[in-house]
């Protein structure tokens, strides 16, 4: 099958395992209407074989993306095929997580040792199904770190008609680091995905990894086509608030703050209604007044309140009036001091 769905990917999300589920993406989109977002990775033996509804997302997340952990080929095109079926905009092949769980299951990072296979899904899936079938990958692995295997690897899957990738710039260690240590260890090497770019040119190549500023963004999309921003997003998701106007050309004005906390309050009353529990929505809203006055007392009363509670009205609108609280009397300490 052809791919017939655009999406435009100059802003993207990053897949987080245990972060990026489907409450954090509706949060995330009421701070962005544009940025696409990405599912936390999901093993094709989960979706197959699994006894839970892996792929539900609610309607509001578009763009979003479904993120495939899996190695063989007509797996992987079975679970494109419900991602397309569920409404997915794009299904997305993890070649980057260098976890054990990931490598005994022959999928993630692992796979760029193996672009053969990587290359028979990604021909799979896309005869498969109409949306776009992509790539998110290490700039290496091991020994396996010379532009030339990058190269090589990159080069295999766009012969098999991929024609997007996101690429994480840093390399992976399978043996001797976690996953976490992978994630900060390994040396960030912008300039192996700019090359990318200039060697491929036809491809779409998100950047990913340690970027935390727009304006680091506006400087990479200078190299590249998109920008995947991770575990900044998460921190400080307001972060998302300035993704419209300034790289979109969407003149509306973003929701304050405190109206995103109105508009979560009754998203969660829904979700609770269907079986969640407040805390497993709140706790991804931590990092909302990150920079503000007030901040930390948000993040004290969530974490102290939220795992046990039961009232989410009196959960969001509690801290978010410590907050305010802690605004007005910085606001009128600064107007006495001036007076």
């Amino acid at each position: 099958m052809s791919q017939t769905v655009s999406i435009n990917r100059t802003i993207s999300v990053a897949p987080m395992l245990d972060w990026t589920d489907k409450h954090c993406r509706y949060f995330l989109r009421l701070i962005s209407r544009h940025a696409l977002l990405y599912t936390e990775m999901v093993t094709t033996g989960a979706i197959i074989h699994g006894k839970g509804d892996y792929l539900a997302f609610n309607d509001q997340e578009h763009p979003v993306a479904l993120q495939l952990g899996g190695s063989d080929p007509s797996d992987m095109a079975a679970c494109a095929e419900k991602a397309q079926a569920y409404g997915y905009d794009e299904v997305n092949i993890n070649v980057g997580c260098p976890s054990d769980r990931v490598q005994n299951g022959r999928f993630g990072a692992c796979l760029m040792a193996e672009p053969d296979t990587v290359a028979s899904c990604v021909a799979a899936m896309q005869q498969a199904v109409d949306i776009p079938v992509t790539v998110k990958s290490r700039i290496g692995i091991d020994d396996m770190d010379e532009y030339e295997d990058l190269s090589r690897f990159v080069s295999t899957v766009q012969a098999a008609g991929c024609d997007t990738l996101i690429v994480h710039a840093r390399k992976a260690w399978l043996q001797g680091l976690s996953p976490k240590e992978n994630r900060d260890i390994p040396p960030l090497m912008y300039d192996r995905v700019y090359a990318l770019k200039e060697e491929f040119p036809d491809l779409h190549i998100s950047i990913n990894g340690g970027i935390k500023t727009l304006d680091e963004t506006e400087q990479h999309l200078s190299q590249v086509d998109g920008v995947m921003i991770g575990r900044e997003v998460y921190s400080n998701p307001y972060i998302l608030s300035s993704v419209d106007q300034r790289f979109y050309n969407d003149t509306q004005d973003p929701l304050s703050r405190q109206d995103i906390v109105t508009a979560m309050v009754t998203y969660t009353h829904q979700q609770v209604a269907e079986g969640a529990r407040p805390w497993h929505i709140a706790r991804h809203m931590l990092g909302l007044f990150q920079g503000e006055i007030g901040a930390r007392i948000w993040r004290r009363y969530l974490s102290q309140h939220g795992p046990r509670s039961t009232d989410t009205e009196g959960l969001l609108f509690g801290a978010l009036e410590q907050v305010e609280q802690a605004q007005r009397n910085a606001k009128e300490f600064l107007a006495n001091k001036v007076g």
